[in-house]
């Protein structure tokens, strides 16, 4: 694979204000490699394609007459549960809806940075799963292993960046949706401070869970795209201001005391970290230990914060399928989440179990965040387990989708019920060449110091300088499950 494709955000950004290419053909790049890809990575359900392109060709007239932006003229990609006018936001679904009158908050701050947005990325069906495959546009493939998933619900946008399609690309993360993919494609993934990004036109996304944030190969790249995407509207219903994450990818953030968490929340899966997991991980633990933190295993206090999640997210489910113009298309697992999620009239729950769900999250709060009266970080495993094979899923029923998925993602989705910062860094590769990630997971407004600590280890472990092997782009390679 060419080492133009892994040019990251911020070098594409300089590059293009230095006059040593262009929006144009960056673009160009973008748009073939995507094209090209779509046989075997598919990370893409729409490709703007002309319109990408004279918007770069806008972008260059305005570079060239001095104009500059942050992200003035560079690709990048968003995924398809945030509106792009002109473009219908399916977010996995088969059936037609019309185009989006207006882009979605977190868009039209890329747009005001000058960015080109190529087109938008794959997810599961309404984001519920930890894997990117469905009837609407089949299966979304690990760059790094092309019979593997590269997780989800991100996962268009982890392959994409991944593959080398674009530099960085906008995810959104309701239960580790963020922080999953990037563990499984070798990336950062940041996962905001719940507010942090603007999700308007929703002034609140499945019951508080979902966030947007950004997935890149590099820290600083991923702290430049949420710098752009950051800041709230007027009626959103949580505004926690801006944090300056490029300039906490700068700073050293002094000997942090890390609290190692190997056991996850009660899921009742019984499931502990896959050895090779718990050996990359432990390895990010030495790491951070060499570079002089102190870190020592701990546990978070979760309780039974698993009652508060199921209800939370199973009513967002039931809402945002309330949307879909024919739910007879929906998967018949998506359609039982609706039903038990239906604030008012389900069988199971009720709007009043939401009600208590969201009310707990103060005792949450007090409960699980007196860790940080004795440390500043908390490191986990991303994953339970390596990324799974494509298919993995098919054919099985809600219950067994939900706690298989459990069982392999049981690290990630406490931060969400919460609405804490995470970040997923990569951790290493298994012997059969398959990404893994660590957490680093903060108090409320700690997206600054997990950036800096995440920084720091990536000077120390060089993960950018890794890339997937595996002819992902040129629609040759074969994808055999």
């Amino acid at each position: 694979m060419s080492t133009e494709a892994f040019t990251g955000l911020a070098q594409s950004a300089e590059e293009l204000k230095e006059g040593h290419t262009t929006s144009e053909e960056l673009t160009a790049r973008a748009i073939r490699r995507i094209e090209a890809s779509q046989s075997t990575v598919n990370a893409f359900r729409w490709v703007r394609g002309e319109e990408a392109l004279e918007e770069a060709r806008d972008a260059d007239r305005r570079l060239a007459a001095g104009e500059r932006l942050p992200l003035l003229g560079v690709p990048v990609a968003v995924k398809d549960d945030t509106d792009v006018a002109g473009l219908p936001t399916l977010f996995g679904c088969r059936g037609e809806l019309p185009p989006s009158a207006a882009d979605g908050e977190a868009v039209r701050r890329l747009r005001a940075a000058g960015a080109v947005i190529v087109g938008k990325t794959n997810s599961c069906e309404l984001g519920q799963w930890a894997f990117t495959e469905g009837p609407a546009f089949g299966a979304t493939r690990n760059p790094w292993s092309l019979t593997h998933t590269p997780g989800g619900s991100s996962g268009g946008s982890a392959a994409a960046v991944a593959a080398g399609l674009v530099p960085a690309a906008l995810g959104s993360d309701g239960a580790g949706s963020i922080r999953i993919p990037s563990a499984w494609c070798h990336l950062v993934g940041i996962k905001p401070q719940r507010g942090r990004v603007s999700l308007h036109p929703y002034a609140d996304a499945f019951q508080g869970l979902a966030v947007n944030g950004p997935l890149a190969r590099t820290v600083a790249d991923a702290a430049l795209l949420l710098d752009v995407v950051q800041g709230a509207r007027p009626e959103d219903r949580h505004r926690p201001g801006v944090v300056d994450a490029s300039g906490a990818a700068r700073r050293e953030p002094g000997r942090l005391r890390i609290a190692l968490a190997w056991r996850p929340p009660l899921t009742l899966t019984g499931t502990g970290p896959h050895p090779e997991v718990r050996r990359a991980v432990g390895e990010v633990a030495e790491a951070l230990a060499r570079l002089g933190h102190h870190v020592e295993e701990a546990r978070p206090r979760y309780g039974l914060i698993g009652l508060a999640f199921v209800p939370r997210a199973t009513a967002g489910v039931a809402e945002v399928a309330a949307l879909h113009p024919d739910p007879a298309l929906l998967d018949p697992r998506t359609r039982t989440a609706a039903r038990h999620g239906r604030a008012l009239g389900g069988p199971r729950l009720s709007g009043r179990a939401v009600r208590a769900a969201r009310a707990a999250e103060a005792r949450q709060h007090r409960r699980i965040g007196a860790i940080f009266d004795a440390y500043d970080v908390v490191l986990t495993p991303t994953t339970a387990a390596p990324p799974p094979r494509i298919g993995t899923f098919d054919g099985l029923s809600a219950w067994r989708t939900d706690s298989t998925m459990a069982a392999s993602c049981p690290y990630a989705w406490p931060w969400n019920v919460l609405g804490w910062p995470g970040v997923n860094v990569p951790a290493g590769l298994t012997r059969d060449g398959l990404p893994v990630g660590a957490q680093l997971l903060g108090p409320a407004g700690g997206e600054e110091g997990l950036i800096s600590l995440a920084a720091q280890l990536e000077a120390e472990l060089r993960w950018h300088e890794k890339r997937p092997t595996a002819p992902a782009i040129t629609g040759s390679a074969p994808v055999g499950q």
